[in-house]
């Protein structure tokens, strides 16, 4: 067993046959008195959530303004959450415009979404957008933590290509740049990132022999645990055992979408072991982000819960029909009920991890108490293709730094950038610019 000097984390390791297991925060090792010299319980994180094809806006608006606002039906799903969000309006993406540049509103909304850049126009090698929000802290942080950026999808990962009306596929499917002409591919199985997260060091034969024979990560550092729970108090021995259960029950949901992947017509080759329902899919990955942030494997995180663009259906709510086709509801009643049955089914995705987040404690606070989470996109309403009046929420408190549980009324046109200048403030990655940004968003 190790223990990081880190004053940052003051974590717990867990090693055995060729894994490094990285446990939560523990009092044992300081966390606490540490927590009481600094005034901080925990780092802060930052993660980015995506949905695609704008929302059915009357149904996502709220009324009132401040504290005392009203929840909309789309939001409702939230009502026990609400003094932990807050929701914003006039929040606008001008560079996801066409600006001269014609259609492909899909593409430059996911592209311009964390950059408030431009993409330039091509379908060839020769992309140029911006670097991400994400990366910005990315690059001031990734030194303190074993991944510097965690990128996730349900989608999959496509770098080239033409997609949207001459853009490159690149644009459509990457919401983190590394740079103006970098994408951040974001990782879609959730096998690939348990194992990045926690899983065998190197490969070599350890790697091989769990690989055959299938044996979790907890069974290879079980000894190690065992000596460490020894060691340490009856409340840290609670967190680990309630830790190591929720690693167990990933594995095993992993291993169960493995065996339960459906039959595919020939010639049809599915993405490798993976989930095959769409809300398993974004669980196991809201589950694998909550554990990145409680394990201090990463402080920086995106999600893209599915590409502008994207014409999945979702029959397990009753709408067979494809999202996309949808959004171009020209106010017909009942596309715009179905759209508002795909807004619930997203929202209640969100609901799910804000709870979890919630729910884990760490020190004195919760691990939505030390985070911001932006959940929103790039389009208001797919109709209109318009990228004003955006929705978005940002939960959590920022380590005291947020106040959340109000809707936030700002002029119209604020620059969505305005908002990740704020963010970063927060991360102790202060920016002097991103993209279009005009200044500090304040009072949030």
């Amino acid at each position: 067993m190790a223990t990081t000097s880190s004053p940052y984390s003051r974590r717990a390791f867990l090693r055995g046959a060729g894994a490094l297991f990285s446990l939560p925060a523990l009092e044992s090792f300081g966390f606490k008195a540490f927590a009481a010299e600094a005034k901080v319980v925990s780092p802060t994180r930052m993660a980015f959530l995506y949905i695609p094809n704008g929302v059915n806006v009357p149904q996502w608006q709220v009324k009132g303004e401040g504290k005392d606002y009203e929840l909309s039906p789309t939001l409702q799903v939230l009502k026990d959450l609400k003094n932990d969000f807050s929701v914003f309006s006039k929040l606008a993406h001008d560079k996801a415009r066409s600006n001269g540049d014609g259609a492909g509103d899909h593409a430059r909304a996911t592209a311009t979404f964390l950059t408030g850049c431009q993409a330039k126009k091509t379908a060839g090698s020769d992309i140029r957008i911006g670097q991400s929000v994400d990366q910005i802290a990315a690059d001031h942080l990734g030194h303190l933590t074993p991944l510097a950026s965690l990128e996730l999808s349900t989608d999959g990962d496509r770098s080239s290509g033409r997609c949207d009306s001459g853009y490159s596929c690149a644009y459509q499917f990457n919401m983190s740049w590394k740079n103006e002409s970098m994408p951040m591919a974001p990782e879609m199985d959730p096998r690939l990132v348990f194992e990045r997260l926690f899983g065998i060091r190197g490969g070599g034969k350890d790697g091989e022999r769990r690989k055959r024979y299938q044996k979790s990560i907890l069974d290879f550092v079980m000894d190690d645990a065992k000596s460490l729970q020894r060691r340490v108090s009856s409340s840290d021995n609670r967190k680990i055992d309630e830790y190591m259960a929720s690693v167990r029950d990933i594995e095993t949901r992993i291993e169960k979408a493995e065996r339960m992947t459906p039959n595919l017509p020939p010639g049809v080759v599915p993405p490798a072991e993976m989930p095959s329902d769409t809300q398993d899919h974004i669980r196991v990955m809201f589950d694998l982000l909550l554990l990145a942030f409680q394990t201090d494997a990463t402080r920086v995180s995106t999600f893209l819960l599915a590409h502008d663009g994207s014409n999945r259906s979702f029959p397990q709510i009753g709408v067979p029909d494809a999202h996309h086709h949808l959004s171009h509801h020209q106010n017909n009643a009942e596309k715009l009920e179905k759209i508002a049955k795909i807004d619930r089914f997203y929202m209640e995705q969100f609901a799910y991890f804000l709870k979890r987040m919630k729910d884990t404690k760490e020190g004195g606070q919760s691990l939505l108490d030390s985070s911001m989470i932006v959940y929103g996109g790039g389009i208001a309403d797919g109709n209109r293709h318009n990228h004003d009046e955006l929705p978005v929420i940002l939960a959590g408190r920022g380590n005291g730094s947020l106040n959340p549980g109000r809707h936030i009324m700002l002029p119209g046109e604020t620059p969505m950038t305005n908002l990740y200048l704020a963010m970063l403030e927060r991360m102790g990655a202060k920016a002097e610019r991103i993209g279009d940004s005009t200044g500090v968003l304040q009072g949030i």
